[in-house]
Formats: C-alpha cells, structure tokens, sequence
C-alpha cells in the first residue's frame, strides 16, 4: 500500500481545489493559480476540506501514480499558499551577479557576460553579488530554472568554483600530485 497516496491533503484557509473531466486539478490561492492534469485513471476527490487520491486497481502502473499523484497535488497547494525558492551560490575570484531590470546578468569568468531572462512565474533575487534567489508557485519550474543557471557554469572539482546550490557539498580534486618527480 502506498503510505503517501493514503494521506489526505488539507487543504488551507484561502484556497480553492477543483476537479474538472479528465482529472485536471485548479488550484487557486493567495500567490496565484495552478493547473494540472493528471492520469484518468486516478480517483480524485475533494470534500470537507480534504483533497483524497484514491487507485482504481492494484497495478503496478495504478500503485506508482498513486503516491506521485498525491505528491503533486500537494505542491501545488504548497506552491499557492507559500511558494517554492531555491538558493544558489557564486564561489569564485571575479564571479558575482546583479540584477538588470528583469535581467540577470552574471560575470562567470568569461570574455562576456551571461545574460538570462526572467521567465513568467518566476522570479529572481540577488541580495548579495554572490547569492541568487529563485522563486515561484511551481515547484517544478523553480527546480528547471535554478538548474538552467547552473549549467552555465557547474562548480568544478579542483578549485570549487562556479555556480551552486545552498548547502550543495563539492567532492574536491587532488589535482597534479608529482611535480618534477619525472627522470
């Protein structure tokens, strides 16, 4: 039995759970409205105050989208009551990022600068040059994002710089161990 598909989502003051055919799930709150589908097969239901995800059968299909249903739904309710952020940290002599309008503009040791977009449903903090906060209602898409800034400059293993999350613990390199030692 799936321990996280039998629990039941309460559902907080403000909020306002729908499901229409198909099992496409609307949930509005204070920070913003959030819409999802999900399998036909999963029995969803929303009373007193509760939102239940039940399973139709004992598959092994209907057993795994069981608890991942359940999860999901109760993200998005987590996303529109308080949302989701995601930290990221610049280590390196040079590296900083600032914020531009909508802009984030980074100086990651390149000969240019990289310049990302705000992206709708997402928005992005920098309260130190070093630091960068990305936040949002879904918790999927703040994930992606903060991954995608990432990317454009992964922390290496040698000297630890680059771009990382909070709290994120680098496996570090000896490097070159035998200097001169070649006859």
């Amino acid at each position: 039995m799936s321990r996280i598909g039998l629990k039941p989502i309460s559902v907080p003051a403000g909020v306002e759970i729908s499901v229409a055919d198909g099992n496409v799930v609307t949930v509005k709150g204070p920070k913003g409205t959030l819409t999802k589908s999900f399998s036909k097969d999963m029995i969803i239901t929303v009373e007193n105050g509760e939102v239940k995800v039940a399973r139709p059968t004992e598959d092994k299909l209907h057993k795994s989208l069981h608890g991942l249903t359940r999860t999901l739904i109760h993200n998005m309710v987590e996303g529109v009551t308080n949302g989701f952020s995601k930290t990221l940290e610049i280590v390196g002599v040079g590296y900083r990022a600032q914020k531009q309008g909508s802009n984030l503009v980074m100086n990651l040791g390149f000969s240019h600068q990289v310049i990302i977009p705000e992206v709708d449903g997402i928005k992005i903090d920098v309260p130190q040059p070093n630091q960068i906060v990305v936040s949002g209602i879904d918790k999927q898409q703040v994930g992606q994002f903060a991954c995608e800034i990432r990317e454009k400059r992964p922390p290496e293993p040698y000297k630890g710089k680059g771009i990382r999350y909070a709290g994120e613990y680098i496996i570090r390199k000896e490097g070159k161990a035998g200097k001169g030692s070649k006859k």
